[in-house]
């Protein structure tokens, strides 16, 4: 494939950053014309539509590929044996993740990213997952719920299925539960609660017949629930994705082979304009990308 000129990459950065086509040209001392001409060339070729929008909002494969625009910018400026430092303002990336989702999905990745790219100083936030919450000075946010979210650009980050768990001693205590799909089944056990994932998704599902429960052990952290599961309190409704550590090590079983795809996600959400820093943007495509692997 034929290298994209550096003409179209440059006028493609310019407009992304400045979010005007007038604007670009004058930085880069050529006509808006020439601009457009450059980045529609760029589109052709590349076979990308890198805008969505007339304000000159990012595509997602916009945001992929400035990021990747903006490590070969920094490269070629680095003249060897001339070391120059980045402005610390334009390494430091404020991220608040969740605390299991951080634990489970983004700290076993995160040596990777941190190896990948030395110059950008990642500031973990922990919050609450609660739905549609923001988190204060945080960059990007880890945000759990069904979205869309209104005040914030987003990013589908990870769709999951929920299952019945509990621990082997409390199977065998008791059980058996015969799939976890009948009214009677459930109503034998003690069901862990958390606002961040019904259990009518699950009864729904099933066809079986009861309430929401409003009684009973309730956590408002998913990790938690699943180690109050794993310490016999009862039956957790389990994202299965988030909770393959668990399974695995054998401190949770499954009451079902079904599964259930679960009305929550997890998003990657920003404020509009924040995909013009470097570091915003090489951590979006590079979670995302993750997670893909």
């Amino acid at each position: 494939m034929r290298l994209p000129s550096i003409q179209g990459l440059l006028a493609f950065e310019a407009v992304a950053r400045l979010r005007s086509v007038n604007l670009a040209a004058e930085e880069l001392s050529i006509t808006p014309s020439a601009v457009s001409h450059r980045i529609r060339q760029l589109e052709t070729q590349l076979a990308v539509r890198f805008f969505s929008g007339r304000d000159f909002s990012l595509s997602l494969e916009g945001v992929a590929y400035l990021a990747r625009v903006r490590e070969a910018i920094v490269a070629l400026q680095q003249v060897p044996g001339h070391q120059t430092s980045p402005r610390p303002d334009m390494r430091r990336l404020r991220v608040a993740v969740t605390p299991t989702f951080s634990r489970q999905i983004l700290l076993p990745r995160l040596a990777v990213f941190c190896h990948t790219y030395p110059d950008i100083e990642l500031i973990l936030q922990v919050t609450t997952p609660v739905r549609n919450m923001t988190a204060e000075e945080a960059d990007i946010e880890l945000r759990f719920g069904t979205g869309p979210f209104h005040d914030r650009e987003f990013l589908l980050l990870q769709a999951d299925e929920v299952s019945a768990v509990c621990s082997l001693d409390y199977l065998r205590r008791h059980g058996p539960f015969n799939d976890f799909a009948t009214d009677d089944m459930v109503s034998r056990a003690q069901l862990l609660r958390t606002p961040l994932e019904s259990w009518s998704t699950w009864f729904k599902a099933h066809g079986i017949d009861l309430p929401e429960p409003v009684m009973g052990n309730q956590f408002s952290d998913l990790g938690l629930m699943l180690d109050a599961a794993a310490a016999g309190l009862g039956v957790a409704l389990m994202r299965l994705k988030l909770g393959q550590t668990w399974l695995a090590s054998g401190q949770l079983v499954r009451l079902s082979t079904r599964s259930v795809p679960s009305p929550n996600a997890y998003f990657l959400c920003w404020r509009p304009g924040a995909m013009e820093r470097v570091e915003c943007a090489t951590f979006v495509d590079w979670l995302r990308r993750a997670m893909d692997d």
